[in-house]
């Protein structure tokens, strides 16, 4: 078995509440959300970090996008707004060592993220 979360995921080795899927992006509801709309949208590809990201990889994270945008009119949030975020490393929130995006929503959100 793989040790990174997602890949796991992405292989159906652990259950998750899947909401989107194409050759390229998966996207499933966050086992702790922190909106009442919290996906995780990630590349089949594993990248580690931003920081890890190259030129051949536009395309894909630009899949991502493309993915938050569908779910969040799909989910009904699309109109009244969302936030995508996209931490890096430790320091940056990072958590699960495969890029992803948190695509959230549902609920008012200020700045700084809170």
């Amino acid at each position: 078995m793989s040790e990174d979360l997602f890949l796991k995921i992405i292989s159906r080795e652990i259950p998750a509440d899947i909401i989107y899927e194409n050759n390229d992006v998966l996207a499933f509801r966050d086992i702790n959300p922190q909106a009442p709309l919290h996906v995780l949208i990630i590349p089949k590809l594993r990248v580690r970090t931003i920081n890890d990201m190259q030129t051949q990889h536009a395309e894909l994270f630009g899949k991502l996008f493309l993915a938050a945008r569908e779910i969040a009119l799909e989910q009904g949030v699309a109109e009244d707004g969302y936030r995508v975020v996209m931490n890096c490393n430790e320091g940056g929130g990072q958590t699960v060592f495969h890029v992803h995006l948190h695509l959230l929503g549902g609920r008012q959100f200020g700045w700084p993220p809170g």
